[in-house]
């Protein structure tokens, strides 16, 4: 097969990609394995987290071109309250993790709209379910990549040459396949500079994986099978936890006290009241209405017997160990204690969990993975936080944007923007038995150096896999960020096709990075944070 674009990996990095591509006139083929299209917002099930100014700007407008879909499949297609339909910053879950928390379903319906148009014209060939294999090389150049079916499909293997190829792999897959140099895990001070680095490097000590699954709280008896590894999982006490791991006790990710949270399934709050700002509350004590993705009160009465909320709770980090740079045997052990986990810990809720009667067990929670599109009840895939990293141009570190060090300066400003983000850099509980990194950061700039090898010629990095360190990928993973770097990579890479010229050659000439940049204005990526002043 051949195109001017190849996306590998279809998550939300992956989609935007696609999208910009195409409707820059490149012909493209994204692929992606058996799960649905969206990465953490769907097949991961993790509702959106966003900074607090995402209603006005902040985002690229594609990105909200897909949240106000969102809200209008469940206008047209949902029993909405007639105060819920009004409401313009509809959240249908009222959770308190963001201003937008919803079923991962509609996220799935909406994304295959947006890219409908480019399929329909043939601009677009989605490959699925695919898995990159290997990468032909030539010098500095990838000349194609070869796919093989992934699970029980009757497709056969397919080589794709393409002039651009963009990975946006939830782990960066294609890089030791191409052979572009990557970093991993945890870099040492000296490597960086940065004040909480690590004395020496540690490849394999990266953030933990969560496999999520979601629940409701309605009459009956619906506690699943006691899990194999149950007595395992029940006895595990992290030495950097304040008691046992399943529990509603942890550190507080921002001060390291221990922290009690509590369930409280169904609460008679107003769902319309809830103000989702993390810069005010983090909000992730009251664990039934952190992430809940369908709230009742909502919908017409009968529409939801319970609100649907979605479990991604510190119990359920596995720190373990690693899912890539180990043997398969070590990363499937891996990704099979990641789900016993999720398993055990919905177990000990429905029998063993202290409730606010007094009591315990919850014996009414019940998995929904009909809304996930499983049949085991959790999500399709384990929810990522780190990545393998290019070595890029420009590697972004924690001086760049840690607000202790940045102050009233703000971020690190890049004259090669090519989009914003904003998020604490926030890092999970690790591999390497850390505990969370939590602290605030600033406004930041995407810089194009960041999605550029600093050797191979025509790969672009489109996910969590651009030049961010251990540390500062905590602010650069989120959703919408994701969804800019894939957007920029698949501009750029349409715009090289057009053009004739390589990336490299648009970062190191101002005359081409300009061009490419009001590509990047016309599209509605916003390449600096506002600095409003008076007239």
């Amino acid at each position: 097969m051949r195109t001017d674009v190849l996306v590998v990996g279809g998550g939300l990095g992956g989609v935007a990609a696609a999208l910009a591509a195409a409707q820059h006139g490149a012909q493209v083929v994204l692929t992606e394995g058996p799960r649905w299209l969206g990465g953490q917002l769907t097949a991961q099930a993790t509702p959106p987290d966003e900074h607090p100014w995402v209603e006005m700007f902040g985002v690229t407008a594609s990105y909200r071109a897909m949240r106000d879909g969102i809200r209008a499949y469940y206008r047209r297609h949902y029993p909405l309250t007639t105060a819920a339909r009004a409401a313009r910053q509809l959240n249908p879950g009222a959770g308190l993790v963001s201003r937008l928390c919803h079923e991962p379903r509609v996220a799935v319906s909406v994304l295959e709209a947006m890219l409908a148009p480019a399929r329909s014209s043939g601009r677009l060939k989605l490959l699925q379910p695919y898995r990159v294999r290997s990468a032909q090389v030539e010098g500095d150049t990838i000349v194609s990549v070869t796919l093989v079916p992934d699970g029980d499909t009757d497709g056969g293997t397919v080589t794709v040459y393409a002039d651009y190829v963009i990975d946006a792999t939830e782990t960066g897959d294609l890089l030791p396949l191409a052979g572009v140099e990557y970093v991993t895990g945890a870099e040492s001070r000296e490597q960086t500079g940065e004040p909480s680095a690590k004395d020496t490097a540690q490849p394999l000590n990266m953030q933990a994986v969560s496999w999520c699954f979601a629940v409701d709280h309605v009459d009956g008896d619906h506690t699943i099978d006691r899990p194999a590894t149950y007595n395992h999982w029940r006895s595990v006490r992290p030495d950097i936890w304040p008691g046992p791991l399943l529990a509603f006790s942890w550190p507080n990710p921002r001060t390291l006290e221990p922290s009690r949270g509590w369930l409280d399934p169904n609460p008679h709050d107003d769902p319309l009241a809830v103000e989702a700002d993390q810069s005010k509350d983090a909000g992730t004590d009251d664990l039934w209405r952190f992430r809940r993705i369908a709230a009742r009160k909502l919908f017409e009465p009968g529409a939801y017997a319970s609100d649907v909320t979605l479990v991604n709770w510190p119990m359920i980090d596995y720190m373990d160990g690693p899912l890539f740079e180990v043997s398969p045997d070590e990363a499937a052990k891996h990704r099979q204690g990641a789900r016993e986990l999720a398993l055990s810990a919905l177990y000990w809720m429905q029998t063993e969990a202290p409730r606010p009667d007094g009591g315990t067990g919850f014996p009414s929670l019940r998995l929904r993975g009909d809304l996930l599109g499983t049949e085991d009840g959790l999500a399709q895939d384990v929810y990522v936080r780190e990545s393998r990293r290019i070595r890029a141009l420009t590697t972004i570190c924690e001086q760049d944007v840690s607000m202790a060090i940045r102050g009233e300066h703000g971020a690190t400003r890049y004259p090669d923007s090519v989009g914003v983000g904003m998020y604490r850099i926030d890092l999970h509980p690790s591999t390497g038995g850390d505990t969370y990194l939590d602290v605030a950061s600033t406004p930041f700039q995407i810089p194009l150096g960041a999605l550029l090898p600093q050797r191979v010629t025509n790969l672009l990095a489109g996910a969590k896999n651009i030049g961010t360190t251990h540390i500062t990928n905590g602010a650069y993973r989120l959703h919408p960020v994701e969804w800019n770097i894939g957007e920029a990579a698949g501009t750029l890479a349409a715009h090289c096709a057009a053009t004739g010229r390589t990336p490299h050659a648009v970062h190191g000439s101002p005359e081409h990075l300009h061009d490419y940049q009001s590509l990047l204005t016309r599209r509605g990526v916003p390449l600096a944070w506002p600095e409003i002043r008076g007239y």
